[in-house]
Parts: C-alpha cells; structure tokens; sequence
C-alpha cells in the first residue's frame, strides 16, 4: 500500500524539481544577461542611447573677406538664416501666420501651408538676420545661420577672386587661399525627440567656430572696371572670341587690373594660364639683348631689299617698304620683321636663349594664383635652322600675358625684372597683419642704359610707327603692337590671329605697363595697332580724367600739344599702314577745369554707368551689379572734378 503512494507521489516531485532548475537556469540566464548589458555592454548601449537622444551640428565658419585698396572689400561673407517651420509645435497658428505674412511678405495661403500642413518640419527659406529679431519668441519657429559669399563689385574681377561652391573656394583668390580663408568649424550638440527631430531650447555649443582671416589685394577697382570696360567694349566692337588686359605698376610689380574673358566666361584667367606666340611685341626683347651686349646699335644700317627674304628655307616679308636700307631703330618702330631678323644673325644662339630667359619666359611668374603655365622656351639644342630668326620676331615660343607684362615692366623701370605681386597683406580675422609681401627684385636683365634706349624707341613706334593709335596728346606713351597668327596642328591657319599692344605710362617715368589682347577679332581688322593699341589710349585717358595717376608725376611728364600725325600705322607681320583717326582731347566742363556736372546714368547697367562717370573725370565707389538707382551726390550736382559718386545699383543689397 505505502509502495503504491510512494509510485504516485514520485512522479510530481519530479516535476517540481525540473521546473525549479528551469526557474533556476531562466533567472541565472536573466542575470548573467543583465550583467553582461549592465556592465560589459555599459558603454555600447549608453551610446546607442545618447544617440538616439541627441544630434550634434556642425558650425559653420564666417569665411574671411577679401580686401582691395584702402580695405574696400571685393570678397565678403554675409550672415544669413533660415527660417523653418514646425506645425506641432505652433501652440498660436494665428498670430504665426500673420508675422509670417507681414515680415516675409509670405501670401496668406502659404503662411496657412506652413504652420498647419502635416510635416513635422517646413523650411521657409533664407533671411537677413534682421528677420530672425523679428520672429524671436513664435513657437514653432526655428532658426539656423549659416554664411553666404557676396561680390560688392559684381562681376568686376570676378577671375581675381573666383567664387566659393559649397564652402569651397574655386578659382582665383578664393581657392588659393582657401585654407587661410575657411577658418575652423566649430560643432554643437542637442536633444531630439523620437522622430529625430531637434527639440527647441536643447542645444549646446562644444566649441565656437573661428572665423577666417582676411587677405588684402593690389587691385585699384576704379582701374579694374576702366580696364574691363574697355576691353569688352572693343571686344564687342571687333566681334572677338575673347581677350586679356593687365595692368601694372613697373616698379613694385603690383597687379592694379587683371581680366580675361573667353567666349563670354568672364572668370576665365587666360592671363596666368593661356600662352601665346607673341609675335612682334617680342622684339623689344631682341634688340634689347642686341644692344646690352655691345651687339648693334639703334642707328645701324639694315638692308632690307624689298622687304622679302628668303634664309634656311623660310621666306620673311614686310609689304611696306619705304627703302632698301633702314636703321634698327626704323625697322623697330615700323617692325620690319626682315629687319629686325637680320640684325639678330649676329646674336649667339646661347646668349638669345638666355636674354629671353631672363626677361622671365619659359619660367613661371610665381603669382599667387591657381593654375599659372610656364609657356614654352625650348633650348638651343632642341631648336631647327629657322628658329633663331623665329624667335627674334615673336614666334616658335609661347608666353602668358602676365609673362610680357612683367617684361615689358623690367624695360619700363629701368632694367629689373620684378616678381608680381597680386597680394599686399594676409591678415586674421581681426585685421591684423601676418605677413606683408613687399616688392621683390628678381634680377637685373639689362642696364638702365639699355632700357632707356629701348624705351625711347617704343617712343616711336606710338609716335611714327604701328602704335600711333595709343598716341596721347599732352604725354608720351612707350609700346610696341603685335599680331600673331593662330596655329592649328603646328601649321599657321589665316584668319585667326592673336592682336595685342603693351605699352607704358608716362614715357619717361612709368606709372603703368598696360598689356592688352583681342583674341581672333573679326570684321577684317585685326592688327594689334588697329585693335589693341586704341584700348591702352582708352584706358590712359579714363585714368587722367578720373584723377587716379600721381598728378606730380604727370605734371613733369605733361608736354605741350603737338600736331598729330595724319598717317599712323598699324603693324602684322607683313605689314600694313592704315590711317587711325585719334579722339581729340577731354573737354573742360562748364566753371572750369575743375568743376563738373554729376551726369545723370540712372537706369544705365553699371558697368556703362562708371564709365560715363569716368569720362566726366569723376570716381566711382560701391559698384554693384544690374542697373543703376540713384546717384550720391544726385545727377546734376556741380562738384570737383575727381569727387567720388556712389551708386546705387538695382543688385545691391540694402542691408
């Protein structure tokens, strides 16, 4: 009977024993489990938590600004917001949608999409920070700064600064000092809630942005806008693919305008990176390194037969020909390239090789600028039989605009090649210096001697030969035109032809090197003293009427007004001589020399607008883009001549 209870019983107790291992094994497992979350896996979870709970923002830097002149900014970032909306959270959809209305000019039907749509989150758009005082304290309303590039200049010297693409600086200065410029991200971190979205009031900033530093340039932007008006409008006048002027102070290597244009890409800088075959603006050069090495002189006799010889295989022709025989200094000023490639014979190989080498060709400038080429200047060993009568007239080597201006500058300041120097301070972001870039001598080409020689017979060319269209009437300019043909797989094609003018100003004591090109010109003119050389005139006259030059200077340079000339000659090479009309000199204004009328250039674009104003021999500050407002003083105000006048453009921000 007992043996029988003790079978029944068994059974269950058995039961009981495997469900208390179970619980036992289940709450050791639970434990193990939470130990291991609790103290192994700590910290992983406490970061999946803290990510889930909060977000963190990068802060962006307020770029620096670049600078021109006195401080004038060409560059700038301006603060901006961006205004977004959060329907759940508007606790007053009313009084929302009203501000809205009234402070961003939103319509009503919009104001109403925005605060009461089904989005969690509604971007507005981007404001002046004066709009986020205006909406400070709505529910529902957020705020987010963040920085936008702005050009007070427009398009004026647009290929100097470049831009900036996603906080990046692209081409110009903007990307060559890009790290200076960019400053440091700062970061921030906030609680969100479950749908990620930022909670209002929950944000800390870790560390505050710095601010970029600033760098300050050479540029004059009253010489800017004269020199970019000028060539666009003979680029207009000629029909050109496009073209290259730069303007330079011979003494300091200071860049005061730089512009290039390419089938209508104003930001292009053919001027640093596009070699040309220079052709007869290079034989400043040649007869340079003749006369520095005792090898000619200006008044040797050359026989040019009939202007057409043959050497090595290669036929040189000049179609005017006034005589059999001309000195140097004639076959110079009316760039005879028979001439000019005799009286090279007797230049050595080696030293023609190295005098170009020293104005600066086949080496880089060192500008600081993205992209600058090198050009091509092959050694005497690479070169063929006609390469030395080549080179003496501009061809079988390639150079940047930069490169000749920065040569032609050596002959203007009396024999020393200067490096170029585009920037004049690099400042932090409170303005004060790091680092100042004085005037840098790279070396001394030819003797003072020597460049005054070669001075006075670019004299010529403006006063008796090719040049005469730069011709001044109370200065004298010094200059040499050029024009090249283009070459398309090594062979010269008619048709496309380089035409370019470099001169400097005053003659006998330079305040400008002036370099102007028009790139394949159409319409059937297109010798540089025909379409470049009335581009440096242009821009010379502009500057005196603005007041921009050293009056002191000027009035030591000033000469009595001569006859002009009724024959002036435009240069190729072959050449041709065409009468060039000259624009008789600036009227004076009504009550004397010194005072002007404001003319009245509302509604004019503004690039058309200062150089009205320029011609009228006033300055020009805030020049902006789209059409001209108002004027400061207004239209019709008599004031003295080189006053500054402010405009007002349609593109100006009124902030």
């Amino acid at each position: 009977m007992s043996r029988r209870r003790h079978d029944a019983v068994h059974p269950c107790a058995w039961r009981r024993r495997a469900i208390l291992a179970a619980w036992l094994i289940g709450a050791v497992a639970v434990i193990a489990r939470a130990g291991q979350i609790q103290i192994v896996q700590a910290s992983m979870w406490e970061g999946i938590a803290v990510r889930q709970q909060e977000g963190g923002a990068t802060l962006p830097a307020p770029r620096g600004t670049v600078l021109v002149g006195n401080g004038v900014p060409l560059s700038v970032t301006r603060e901006r917001v961006r205004v977004s909306i959060a329907p759940r959270e508007v606790r007053d959809p009313v009084a929302v949608k009203q501000r809205l209305t009234d402070v961003l000019g939103l319509s009503s039907s919009r104001a109403e999409r925005l605060v009461s749509g089904e989005s969690v989150w509604n971007q507005v758009g981007l404001y002046s920070m004066a709009v986020r005082d205006s909406l400070m304290g709505l529910s529902g309303v957020h705020f987010a700064p963040l920085y936008q590039r702005y050009y007070p200049y427009g398009e004026i010297a647009r290929g100097v600064t470049g831009v900036v693409i996603d906080g990046e600086g692209r081409g110009g200065v903007e990307q060559q000092f890009d790290e200076h410029l960019s400053g440091t991200t700062g970061s921030q971190i906030f609680a969100r809630d479950a749908h990620g979205n930022p909670l209002p009031g929950q944000r800390v900033t870790v560390e505050e942005p710095r601010a970029g530093g600033e760098v300050l340039l050479t540029l004059d932007m009253e010489l800017q806008e004269i020199a970019q008006s000028a060539l666009l409008e003979a680029i207009d006048e000629h029909q050109a693919f496009g073209g290259d002027i730069l303007i330079t102070n011979p003494h300091t290597g200071e860049i005061k305008a730089l512009f290039s244009i390419r089938d209508k890409n104003i930001a292009a800088l053919s001027a640093i990176n596009a070699p040309f075959e220079p052709g007869s603006t290079l034989k400043v050069f040649t007869v340079a390194a003749l006369l520095e090495n005792g090898l000619a002189d200006l008044n040797d006799s050359i026989d040019i037969g009939n202007g057409r010889w043959t050497i090595n295989g290669r036929t040189l022709s000049d179609v005017h020909v006034e005589s059999d025989q001309v000195t140097l200094r004639e076959a110079f000023y009316e760039s005879s390239n028979v001439g000019i490639a005799k009286a090279a014979l007797v230049l050595p190989e080696g030293l023609h090789y190295q005098s170009l080498r020293d104005f600066g060709f086949g080496t880089r400038t060192g500008i600081k600028l993205p992209g600058e080429v090198e050009g091509v200047l092959r050694s005497p060993d690479r070169w063929s039989r006609q390469s030395p009568q080549s080179l003496a007239i501009g061809y079988e080597m390639s150079a940047t605009p930069l490169q000749m201006a920065m040569a032609y500058g050596a002959i203007a300041n009396g024999g020393t090649l200067m490096r170029p120097r585009l920037v004049r301070e690099i400042r932090d972001a409170n303005g004060r210096t790091l680092e100042r870039l004085e005037a840098q001598e790279i070396r001394r080409v030819v003797s003072p001697q020597t460049a005054a020689q070669v001075g006075r017979a670019m004299v010529d060319v403006v006063e008796t030969g090719t040049g005469g269209a730069a011709r001044i009437g109370s200065y004298q300019v010094a200059g040499k035109s050029g024009t090249a043909r283009f070459a398309t797989g090594g062979v010269y094609q008619g048709g496309d032809y380089s035409s370019s003018f470099i001169g400097y100003f005053p003659a006998d004591n330079p305040q400008l090197v002036i370099f102007v090109k028009l790139d394949r010109p159409e319409g059937g003119v297109y010798y540089g003293g025909a379409v470049a050389a009335p581009v440096t005139r242009s821009v010379i006259e502009a500057a005196l009427a603005a007041n921009i030059l050293d009056i002191e200077t000027l009035a030591e340079s000033a000469r009595d007004p001569e006859v002009v000339s009724p024959k002036l000659y435009v240069e190729f090479t072959e050449e041709i001589y065409v009468p060039i009309p000259l624009s008789p000199e600036l009227p004076e204004s009504e009550g004397g020399a010194d005072a002007v009328a404001i003319p009245d250039v509302s509604g004019l674009p503004v690039r058309f607008a200062v150089r009205e104003l320029h011609k009228h021999g006033l300055r020009v500050a805030e020049m902006g883009t789209g059409d001209v407002v108002r004027t400061y003083p207004t239209a019709g105000s008599v004031v003295t001549r080189g006053e500054v006048v402010r405009l007002r453009s349609g593109g100006q921000d009124d902030e």
